[in-house]
């Protein structure tokens, strides 16, 4: 079977521990989670986390299946790169020189469709949101220059097909 890119979506309570217990379902197995991203979801005291994984689909279903069994776990789902809209997003600090003495700083924040988020004495902060190629390839462009710093989000992601969580959910909100 051939590795793919999976976006995992877990809701669940938000409790202290789930995380760990997830994380240790992936090492139990030498899975390496690429990305991973815990937030509230659309519904109040349900937390959603979205992991990022390349393995075969037949161990992507098998891990949700796991995750599901914890207790604190509403649903799990898992989709394909082409069956989602998602995006990252990242920091740069690069040397203040550089902006007004390199022109082509200017052109790569242009062309990359970031935004410089402030400009200090000795640094300034770009921050650049898309998919993971397009900051790699800004990550790849200012590379020569110097980067002071550097981090990247995880990923967030939300389903192109219409998901029937949100009733899930707020029948599940409803019993608390």
């Amino acid at each position: 079977m051939e590795k793919q890119w999976f976006t995992i979506s877990v809701y669940s309570e938000n409790n202290v521990g789930l995380l760990n217990r997830i994380s240790g379902i992936f090492l139990k197995r030498h899975i390496n989670i690429e990305s991973l991203n815990v937030s509230k979801s659309e519904i109040e005291g349900v937390s959603k986390f979205t992991i990022v994984v390349n393995i075969q689909e037949e161990w992507t279903r098998k891990i949700v299946g796991q995750i599901e069994k914890q207790i604190e776990v509403i649903k799990a789902f898992y989709h394909t790169d082409d069956e989602t809209i998602y995006q990252e997003s990242a920091l740069f600090k690069i040397a203040s020189d550089l902006l007004f003495d390199e022109r082509q700083i200017q052109n790569i924040i242009k062309d990359s469709n970031s935004q410089i988020v402030t400009v200090a004495r000795d640094f300034f902060v770009l921050a650049k949101s898309g998919r993971r190629n397009e900051i790699d390839e800004m990550y790849e462009q200012l590379k020569p220059y110097g980067i002071m710093q550097f981090v990247r989000s995880g990923r967030i992601a939300v389903s192109k097909e219409k998901m029937q969580i949100t009733a899930l959910l707020n029948g599940f909100h409803e019993q608390q």
